[in-house]
């Protein structure tokens, strides 16, 4: 799914920031609960939640670590493409073990983060469906032995 253009987020207000910065914190946390922590109704704190998603701006989901889940191996593979870098990131997005995509600078063109069930099966994907994209030109795989810092409360600029 393609996300659509960064706009400017100057026009966040502090009731805005407080409701991501409380969301990063708990995004279980109830719309009466984070109202009353933003100084709105329940009704305001679901509205102005809906207005951030509809924007882009926040996406509440829930988290999980694939290794924990079975997923015994996962990597970064760094991508050189040859040609649009865009395209070759749109195909990665179509292939489901391909769960993180960004476009880079330097060294490679892409980084994307592939999952498995097992050794092989990490192999499978990264060799026969990674590679075989049409503009990957090379791609260094960096398995992982597991994840040590997965944050997600940065809060936000002012």
């Amino acid at each position: 799914m393609q996300k659509p253009p960064i706009e400017n987020f100057d026009d966040l207000d502090q009731i805005d920031r407080a409701i991501l910065v409380s969301l990063q914190d708990n995004g279980r946390r109830g719309y009466a609960e984070l109202g009353t922590l933003v100084g709105l109704t329940a009704a305001g704190a679901r509205k102005r939640v809906m207005r951030l998603e509809d924007r882009g701006i926040l996406q509440i989901v829930g988290v999980t670590d694939p290794l924990r889940l079975g997923y015994s191996s996962m990597a970064m593979v760094g991508i050189v493409a040859d040609g649009d870098i865009e395209a070759v990131a749109a195909a990665l997005d179509e292939i489901e073990s391909v769960v993180y995509v960004v476009l880079t600078a330097g060294r490679y063109d892409l980084l994307a983060e592939v999952i498995a069930p097992s050794n092989e099966g990490l192999f499978v994907q990264i060799n026969e469906r990674l590679r075989t994209v049409p503009g990957v030109a090379r791609a260094e795989t960096f398995t992982y032995y597991g994840i040590r810092t997965h944050r997600f409360g940065w809060g936000t600029p002012t």
